[in-house]
């Protein structure tokens, strides 16, 4: 046990996860969040018998720290089918893991977007990076994916057709001049789980981490910004609204811009990734509200892919609808009407035969910063948890990489760093 006080700065991933881990050790720990709720970018809102995430988002079951983390069979996981329904005007086919998927195996073999070669390419691919650690994926000599791509062998049609939209939609960026180790690891955690997001929406696993650092022994008071820091040598005092709280060491879990503000670090990357999702209540008969499969658009850039939410948890839309997001990767400037008037007739385009009349647009989430920029290179000059000056430390997943799983990762090490430093 331990008297020492920890300040934790923000009730994202990282910050929860930081929290538990240290209150579980005896530490006495309080989270300032300045929202009305915990969640920091995976959060959900509830009405009306929706679930609406805060844009598109899942979870992928192979990630190291979220199986180390989180309670999968508390969140009550759905999973979306393997691979993904490549949609040109009228024309869709199915892209599967056959080694997963057996029963797509006709499908994807029959599948004209990709050829014969590419497939064999891809099943090739599959096998080395499953036989590659992750640590391994994150070292040596790094590219963009589009170069990756082209010298392990694939064709532009296979870059063009599959690669841009799905992976688009993984980085957010179709240009794909994203580090080749975020489809690296991406392309091992799709082979070696599954993708899901939980029946009660993304913003559950925060809800259960929350949750867990309560039970532990953790304070979580939101609406309550840091607005700065004070730093010593062996504490730190935080300034709250009419408040200043001191604490024996600091973990700042907020959001890149916050963060970098407070700490006074620079290494803390704030370009940002952006994207628009449009949510659809739709009718429960449509096939998009049956289907487990994400949707890649291969012949445009809005919608960039759209998913299926209430066919793969019927929870996220009510008893008599369906509910599907539409997700146009970048920061558009068109009107909401007007990404709508395009989404509806790339629609009609795959599903001719049935009609978008009873189509509704429910939601538009304009996501500024969705994630942070990751071109070659840059996971070296990502600043570690113990980057800032005196007992203040780092935790979020630029510290890592943007994803789940980085966000996870860098609370457990800003909790080892705590510590290893402050008894």
């Amino acid at each position: 046990m331990t008297d020492s006080r920890v300040v934790v700065v923000g009730a994202g991933l990282a910050g929860l996860t930081a929290a538990r881990r240290l209150a579980a050790d005896g530490y006495d720990v309080t989270v300032f969040e300045r929202r009305e709720d915990v969640g920091g970018r995976v959060r959900s809102r509830r009405g009306d018998g929706y679930v609406f995430d805060r844009g598109f988002q899942v979870l992928f079951t192979a990630y190291p720290a979220a199986q180390r983390e989180l309670d999968f069979d508390g969140l009550d996981l759905r999973s979306f089918a393997a691979g993904a329904v490549v949609c040109r005007g009228d024309q869709r086919s199915v892209l599967a893991d056959p080694l997963r998927e057996p029963a797509a195996l006709t499908e994807t073999l029959f599948n004209t977007e990709i050829s014969t070669m590419d497939k064999l390419r891809t099943l090739r691919m599959r096998a080395d990076l499953r036989a590659t650690s992750v640590e391994d994926v994150f070292s040596g000599p790094d590219a963009t994916i589009e170069q990756y791509l082209y010298a392990r062998g694939f064709s532009e049609r296979y870059v063009e057709r599959f690669v841009r939209p799905f992976y688009g939609g993984i980085t957010l960026d179709r240009s794909l001049s994203t580090s080749k180790r975020v489809f690296e690891f991406t392309f091992k955690m799709l082979s070696e789980g599954r993708t899901v997001v939980p029946a009660r929406g993304m913003g559950a696993i925060t809800e259960q981490l929350a949750d867990r650092a309560v039970d532990a022994g953790a304070r979580v008071v939101t609406d309550t910004p840091v607005e700065r820091l004070d730093v010593g040598d062996a504490s730190a005092s935080v300034h709250l609204p009419g408040e200043t709280v001191s604490a024996d060491a600091v973990v700042v879990a907020a959001d890149p811009k916050a963060s970098r503000e407070l700490t006074g670090v620079d290494a803390i990357p704030t370009d940002a990734k952006s994207s628009v999702t449009q949510y659809f209540g739709v009718p429960p008969g449509h096939p998009m509200a049956k289907t487990d499969r994400i949707h890649l658009n291969a012949a445009g850039e809005i919608p960039t892919t759209v998913a299926p939410l209430s066919g793969v948890a019927a929870e996220y839309a009510p008893t008599d609808q369906g509910l599907v997001a539409a997700t146009t990767v970048g920061r558009r400037d068109e009107a909401d009407s007007d990404l709508e008037t395009q989404t509806r007739d790339v629609l009609a385009e795959w599903y001719p035969a049935v009609s978008l009349r009873d189509f509704e647009l429910l939601r538009t989430d304009r996501i500024d910063f969705a994630q942070f920029a990751q071109p070659p290179g840059v996971h070296e000059g990502l600043p570690d948890a113990r980057a800032p000056s005196g007992p203040v430390y780092l935790a979020g997943d630029y510290t890592h990489d943007s994803s789940i799983n980085g966000a996870l990762q860098s609370g457990r090490e800003a909790a080892a760093a705590v510590r290893s430093d402050v008894s």
